[in-house]
């Protein structure tokens, strides 16, 4: 439950706006790159600070801000000094646990997503990424580094499509877009896993396979409180109730919206999937118990009546005629295959075995 919930207890009791970072601990160094372009010139650099901030607001064209890590909160106070943000979002810039939301501020929109990633372990992590739409910016801020962000860098750099002949809303809309994909790209994998997971349930369940279901719950609900809360998100840049979305990137956010749907209809399609393979598994786990214990029964009442003839000769009582008689041993033991052979054949005529 712990990647689930994450704790908030070092914030207790501060005011609002303490700027408090949440998230797990991070060694790495802040990474913050600026991407200035239009359609016809395009530069990229990096920085330390957020100091040169104030020098790119009046700059013509398009700047993006990409901020890998969010653990150094000095940088974070600058960022919020330099584009005159509210201390709430900083604040939940830091507490890495959002669910997908969207506040608008008038002069800036702050969006919330989650991107999820099926790591090596065969576990679902989830990412906080933080989107700030100005009217000639954006500035996007995640825990770990933006490699999902690469292709669009590199479109940028080629300029292919029309993300460079777009404002700041077309690079939201593709920002999101890819974060929206990578969902397909984890649920995916996901899928192929249930499959491999299904028909071990089946064919040899075992502790592990149990385990493995509850993970995959875990993973599910992690999914769920990822990707639900995003419809509303992007419904509403959808219906352009802010002036910062043009009335022609309305369309291609309808199109993520569309995504997202898919999305959540995958989601609960593996849900279902997963409870229905719990149910099966107890069925799986309670047949071969039965199937056991039938064995058991079958070998314990063959036994019964050899077991009352090899009580009846160990008696030892003196006056016992078949003691005396030379054949006696050879009948007893012929007797007792008999007898189980001929309880072999009644079971198996009953279908019992």
């Amino acid at each position: 439950m712990g990647k689930l919930l994450r704790k908030r207890a070092k914030k207790a009791g501060l005011p609002p706006g303490s700027l408090v970072y949440t998230g797990e601990k991070v060694d790495e160094k802040v990474s913050i790159s600026i991407i200035e372009y239009d359609e016809q010139h395009y530069q990229e650099k990096e920085i330390a600070t957020f100091n040169e901030c104030l020098l790119l607001q009046d700059k013509p064209g398009v700047t993006w801000i990409k901020v890998d890590g969010v653990h150094a909160v000095e940088n974070l106070q600058k960022l919020g000094e330099c584009y005159h943000l509210h201390p709430l979002i900083l604040e939940d810039i830091l507490n890495t646990d959002q669910r997908p939301k969207i506040e608008d501020f008038d002069d800036y929109i702050y969006i919330v997503l989650r991107l999820i990633n099926y790591n090596q372990d065969k576990e679902v992590t989830s990412e906080q990424i933080s989107l700030i739409l100005g009217r000639n910016f954006v500035i996007s801020l995640q825990e770990s580094d933006g490699a999902v962000f690469a292709p669009i860098l590199e479109r940028l750099r080629t300029s292919k499509g029309r993300i460079r002949k777009s404002g700041a809303d077309y690079l939201v809309y593709t920002l999101m877009d890819i974060i929206v994909d990578n969902y397909f790209v984890v649920l995916e994998k996901f899928g192929e896993a249930l499959e491999y997971l299904e028909e071990e349930v089946v064919t040899k369940p075992s502790t592990q396979t149990l385990q493995d279901i509850h993970r995959f719950k875990y993973d599910m609900i992690m999914l769920r409180k990822s990707v639900w809360p995003l419809r509303e998100v992007i419904g509403r840049l959808e219906r352009r109730e802010s002036d910062l979305i043009q009335e022609a990137t309305g369309i291609y956010f309808k199109d993520v919206y569309d995504h997202t749907i898919v999305a959540i209809d995958n989601i609960e399609t593996y849900r279902d999937i997963l409870s229905g393979m719990l149910d099966i598994y107890l069925s799986s786990i309670s047949n071969r118990l039965n199937e056991i214990m039938k064995v058991l029964t079958i070998i314990a009442t063959i036994f019964m009546p050899l077991t009352f003839l090899a009580g009846v000769y160990g008696m030892n009582f003196k006056h016992m005629p078949e003691l005396e008689w030379t054949w006696g041993y050879p009948a007893s033991l012929g007797l007792m295959l008999g007898i189980s052979l001929t309880m072999l054949f009644f079971f198996r005529r009953k279908r019992w075995i």
